[in-house]
């Protein structure tokens, strides 16, 4: 949120958008009473929000309760679409895809979670549940932790302040301590690879995208529907594949990394 003078802030729009931030993967659905309470509103005027955002089409009433409706999706596209840096990668998540026969994305971060922006679909009869606008919790995927490995301590443990991580599988860091030695790792490596990390019987390649300051904006991934990628060889040249096409994405971002002298 920014500095700006509360002066300017309009409290009923603040009140609505606030409400729409209430829902998310655990929250789909929502009573009047429980957005009350979350709000610290009286039920009247919860009452008006509710009704003045189904009637736009931001809000989905179920039985007794609500869910995001179809408004807030165009509005998520619609961003993703006008994201330049998803045209900038599109031909070359692509060709990836193309190249590999794998499943290719490029995917952002937003806070403690990785948004797919743009997705090739593998030609295979896999049928992925990853799609546009589909997120991912970055500390327990390869993908979010091509996001996080630069970040400082300070970042880190302001997006981690929890004494424990959510488990999502059994290869989930704990910690904040257990995430930093990862994220040290992958930091060395340079890319970072996964047999089941996340979801079992899933392979994934994941590389950073960096733009012209350096600074990691993106990460590209393919997806392989395997439990792991044998032979060593297959492995390596998929992870050349992905690493390229990351590079690919940075140099048309105008990134130009500095020459190791001799």
């Amino acid at each position: 949120m920014t500095d700006a003078p509360k002066k300017y802030l309009t409290p009923a729009l603040e009140r609505g958008l606030r409400l729409l931030q209430l829902f998310d993967r655990e929250r789909v659905e929502l009573a009047a009473p429980e957005i009350a309470r979350a709000l610290e509103l009286p039920r009247a005027t919860v009452f008006r929000l509710i009704q003045t955002l189904e009637n736009l089409g931001f809000l989905e009433r179920h039985g007794t309760s609500f869910r995001l409706g179809p408004a807030v999706l165009r509005l998520g596209f619609e961003y993703l679409a006008g994201l330049e840096l998803t045209e900038i990668a599109r031909p070359v998540v692509e060709r990836l895809r193309e190249d590999t026969g794998c499943a290719a994305q490029l995917v952002i971060r937003d806070g403690r979670e990785v948004v797919v922006v743009f997705k090739a679909s593998s030609p295979s009869m896999f049928a992925s549940n990853v799609n546009i606008g589909t997120r991912f919790p970055a500390h327990a995927t390869i993908l979010g932790r091509a996001l996080l490995c630069e970040l400082g301590e300070k970042e880190l443990a302001r997006l981690f302040p929890e004494p424990r991580l959510k488990a999502f599988s059994a290869t989930t860091p704990k910690t904040l301590a257990e995430l930093k030695k990862l994220l040290a790792e992958d930091r060395r490596r340079g890319f970072l690879l996964s047999e089941g990390f996340f979801e079992r019987g899933i392979s994934a390649i994941a590389a950073p995208v960096r733009d012209q300051h350096g600074s990691i904006v993106a990460a590209v991934s393919v997806t392989i529907q395997k439990p792991s990628l044998e032979p060593r060889e297959h492995r390596e040249h998929l992870v050349g594949q992905v690493v390229q096409a990351a590079a690919d994405v940075s140099h048309r971002l105008n990134y130009r990394p500095e020459k190791v002298a001799a």
